[in-house]
């Protein structure tokens, strides 16, 4: 394997460690809605949050990385540029990773002062890391950016892959600058926040997670680079047209004018629709074919992440970016039902759909196939969807009961939460949580010893 492959089997055993951590303290912030005098004064529910929130960007974020890191050298046919330092650099990640973890469950808390700015917490959500990891997570991106810039350089050739990536990764170090100001209006700090939020995760990343898509489907189902590319061009054109438009439907409670709601309602929901469009399409060329994967696992998370992106981030997003619906669902657990659905939708499956194929190239299976990652898959979605659908519930219960009866008083706030239909959702959810955590556990068994179990049936195909 080239140096830049080995560095990505790293990249995707520390994704998957931060999945495990991930996981776990989702489960334990769902517990809190059940028992919230659990873990009194030793881990406040905040912090437990913060921890899930971060380690789902981290997790995803790595395993990004290491699938750029695993298919750049075959798609331009030399080692990765500068690899040394990325092979450096993943080590400091990792160790940063685990100081902010450590900061978080230990320290917690930090004055209002520029200390606590840089070695504590910065205080705004989704990116509470201290400016000290904050600037060594754009190093990281900036290192990351030279990797595949320099490669595509020294190789005196590109893609229209790899020409999309290099593009991507301007506003994906770019936007990433706004964690850094510490803005004390409101208003100003939310409306440029959102910039970071909606574009970093939801545009550039969606990007991003295309281009690996498209290099993925060429070597899982042999998809012509016209397909991919062609689908790949359509993603960017919509993300460039919608994305900026789109963040419309994140103002409604930061005093932007009223035009800003129905544009960002309307354009949002457009952006999930060519990665959807570019697997159907590679799925029905290869019907048309007659050609058949060797590897199912790979093929089924892979139809899980073009559907899961439509449906979660698409429809699931669709129903609470409209004006007159986001007055009353924001900040209930209707978000949250969409947060889940549109992040494991949107990239968690496609990151494990790579994992698969990784796997089956690094364990020379000619065949991928068996009953434990049916069981995975089987529970990981089935606990996600679960927890989807609570939620939902749940946050039906707010939008009604707290928000459109009660008029978003704290009586309304508490009846809401007292209500017997929203408390049936949080313990649905906890126990869903549960099923999910099952398949987690299941699929790391699986990874772990996947062609080591059973080389005979794994190595060899079956019978057609």
């Amino acid at each position: 394997m080239y140096r830049s492959q080995t560095l990505a089997l790293k990249y995707f055993s520390a994704a998957i460690t931060l999945f495990g951590v991930m996981t776990i303290t989702g489960l334990i912030s769902a517990y809190y809605y059940l028992n919230p005098d659990f873990l009194l004064g030793i881990l406040p529910f905040n912090i437990a949050k913060i921890l899930h929130i971060n380690t789902l960007v981290m997790w995803l974020l790595m395993g990004f990385m290491g699938s750029i890191y695993w298919f750049l050298p075959a798609e331009l046919g030399r080692e990765t540029a500068g690899i040394w330092a990325a092979e450096i650099l993943f080590y400091v990640f990792c160790a940063a990773v685990a100081v902010v973890a450590v900061v978080f469950i230990f320290i917690q808390y930090g004055g209002s002062n520029e200390a606590a700015l840089w070695f504590i917490n910065q205080g705004r959500k989704y990116v509470e890391a201290p400016r000290w990891a904050a600037l060594g997570i754009v190093v990281i991106m900036v290192v990351f950016a030279y990797n595949v810039i320099g490669t595509a350089i020294a190789a005196r050739k590109t893609t229209g892959i790899i020409t999309v990536l290099m593009i991507d990764l301007i506003p994906l170090i770019l936007l990433y600058l706004i964690a850094f100001p510490a803005i004390s209006n409101m208003s100003a700090d939310l409306f440029w926040w959102w910039w970071l939020v909606h574009l970093w995760v939801e545009a550039t990343w969606e990007v991003l997670i295309g281009c690996i898509m498209a290099l993925a489907l060429m070597q899982l189902l042999g998809t012509s680079r016209r397909i991919v590319e062609t689908w790949l061009y359509i993603e960017v054109a919509l993300v460039l047209g919608t994305g900026i438009l789109g963040l419309g439907h994140h103002y409604f409670w930061i005093g932007t004018p009223n035009y800003w709601l129905t544009i960002g309602g309307f354009f949002s929901a457009l952006e999930p629709l060519p990665l959807l469009g570019m697997v159907v399409h590679a799925v029905y060329d290869a019907g048309a074919q007659h050609m058949k994967t060797t590897n199912r696992p790979a093929f089924y998370w892979m139809m899980a992440e073009a559907f899961g992106n439509f449906i979660g981030a698409g429809v699931w997003g669709f129903m609470i970016t409209l004006p007159q619906i986001n007055l009353y669902a924001h900040g209930t657990q209707w978000t949250v039902s969409h947060g889940h659905f549109a992040f494991w939708g949107a990239y968690s499956c496609g990151v494990i759909s790579v994992l698969y194929l990784v796997l089956q190239k690094t364990r020379n299976l000619a065949f991928v196939d068996g009953p434990l990652w049916k069981w995975s898959f089987a529970a990981l979605n089935l606990g996600l969807v679960g927890m989807t659908g609570a939620l939902l519930v749940s946050g039906f219960v707010q939008a009604f009961v707290e928000r459109a009866i009660g008029g978003s008083t704290l009586n309304a706030f508490i009846s809401g939460q007292e209500n017997a239909w929203f408390v049936d959702g949080m313990v649905a959810r906890f126990l869903l949580a549960l099923v999910f955590t099952a398949g987690y556990v299941v699929l790391v068994w699986d990874v772990l010893t996947l062609g080591r179990r059973a080389p005979a049936v794994a190595a060899v195909a079956p019978a057609q």
